[in-house]
């Protein structure tokens, strides 16, 4: 079976790849993540991505477009639904490279973060697959998260601390926003 797997960044690539090849699937990474900011931010992690990819011996490709705008348009005043839209634009990404390139099912190690909402995650997945005609492959890697965040210490890659947009940022420092909108320190 021929998987594409989605890659946000390269230690959450370790647990799945790792998983999937000792399943006997033959995968193809893509980096596609168009909610990473600053610029430096997503350079760093696709650098870290493309190093490790490569010593690993996994296929990758990379469709790096640097365009916050397009990403921000679709998020600006619908920032409390902002995860859903930003799964659907990389998940919508990697389901058509997995139709036009002839893959069985393409996945996404999103599934593999204890920090992202999984249960969204899985529910975008199932629904582009189908919009796309496609198989959309579904794991929970989430068990084998310590496992691979000592991976890659081990390894010394990049570990960021935020899943890529400003808003989750602006939470790690800060907090969420409350309910009249206005930002709150964590701990308040």
């Amino acid at each position: 079976m021929r998987v594409l797997l989605h890659i946000c960044c390269a230690p959450c690539a370790l647990m799945p790849v790792r998983e999937l090849r000792d399943q006997g699937l033959e995968l193809r990474g893509l980096f596609y993540n168009p909610n990473i900011q600053p610029y430096q931010e997503s350079r760093r992690r696709r650098e870290t991505l493309e190093g490790w990819a490569a010593a690993e011996g996994l296929p990758l490709t990379v469709q790096d477009e640097y365009d916050p705008e397009s990403w921000l348009r679709q998020v600006v005043f619908r920032e409390n639904q902002r995860c859903a839209f930003c799964f659907h634009q990389r998940l919508d990404r990697a389901a058509g490279m997995t139709r036009r390139a002839g893959f069985d099912a393409f996945s996404t190690t999103l599934l593999y973060s204890v920090r992202q909402k999984h249960d969204l995650i899985r529910a975008v997945g199932q629904a582009v697959a189908k919009e796309r005609g496609v198989e959309f492959l579904y794991r929970d890697w989430r068990p084998r998260w310590r496992e691979g965040v000592a991976l890659s210490q081990t390894l010394g890659l990049y570990r960021q601390a935020y899943c890529g947009c400003i808003y989750s940022e602006r939470d790690r420092y800060l907090g969420a926003p409350g309910r009249n909108g206005k930002t709150k320190a964590k701990g308040n």
